[in-house]
């Protein structure tokens, strides 16, 4: 489709060493981008994702605003950027947070983003104009138990977008939000009741993500990263010319039922 064409436009994402910034990168290399700037704290990572198009790997930790200012200084032109690094929840309740787990979480979840939307926008602002979309999460529309810190920075990235989407609009340049629910992606092998729940299943992963999206899932099953994908990629499409300052939920219904999810018993 016409809509769905970048030839010749240039991306930043960032996270895009794995899981959902991973596969946005390889759906704009498809859909014909002529340069794509991928950035990530995982240089291995990075160093495997092997596209057609043009690529700038850009290594280093999004909540540096250092990193942000090197881009800016070293990139001519931008078209559209997807801004979707993030480190998951230190799954503590609030009461028992550390002030340095907070500050983690939320230098990277919404420090980064910022950092990294005020790039963008200066970026494409010094061309024709462009779209930008901004990774949230069903834990920023909803409450859920031992995610504040993370759900806090989701729902304040949100915000954000809208701000900066109102702001821009008569630059021609769009805001956006895709909120995700479960997504299979390397985010979840970082969280400790994660790991011991596939332990208890002698190190079985994909058994323990059936069972969690059947358990939690309206539609049975966690998303792949390449649904996330077709999200995002809609948002920063022609397709959607008339779409900014908007969160586009896609999360499988998890937003429709109980806050409550649930972790297997172990077995």
């Amino acid at each position: 489709m016409k809509g769905l064409d970048f030839s010749g436009r240039y991306a930043l994402v960032t996270g895009a060493a794995s899981g959902i910034g991973r596969a946005t990168a390889r759906w704009l290399d498809e859909a014909g981008a002529a340069g794509l700037i991928l950035v990530d704290v995982d240089a291995a990572g990075l160093a495997d994702v092997d596209l057609s198009c043009e690529i700038r790997r850009v290594v280093g930790d999004v909540g540096d605003a250092a990193l942000w200012e090197r881009i800016e200084a070293e990139t001519p032109r931008l078209d559209h950027a997807v801004l979707n690094a993030a480190v998951n929840a230190t799954g503590l309740p609030v009461a028992e947070t550390s002030v340095d787990q907070w500050r983690r979480v939320m230098g990277v979840n919404l420090d980064g983003v910022f950092y990294g939307l005020r790039c963008a926008l200066r970026l494409l602002r010094r061309g024709d104009g462009g779209s930008i979309v901004l990774t949230s999460s069903v834990a920023g529309i909803r409450p859920m138990e031992n995610t504040a810190d993370y759900g806090v920075a989701k729902a304040a990235l949100i915000h954000l977008a809208e701000v900066a989407a109102l702001e821009n609009a008569g630059c021609g340049i769009r805001v956006n939000v895709v909120v995700p629910g479960s997504v299979d992606s390397g985010i979840w092998d970082a969280q400790e009741s994660f790991r011991q729940a596939v332990a208890d299943r002698g190190g079985d992963r994909a058994d323990l993500v059936a069972e969690l999206g059947a358990l939690n899932t309206p539609r049975g099953r966690w998303a792949r990263p390449e649904e996330m994908a077709d999200s995002i990629g809609f948002l920063l499409s022609d397709l959607a010319a008339n779409v900014t300052g908007a969160h586009l939920v896609s999360d499988g219904g998890i937003s429709l039922v109980s806050a409550r999810s649930r972790m297997p018993e172990p077995r």
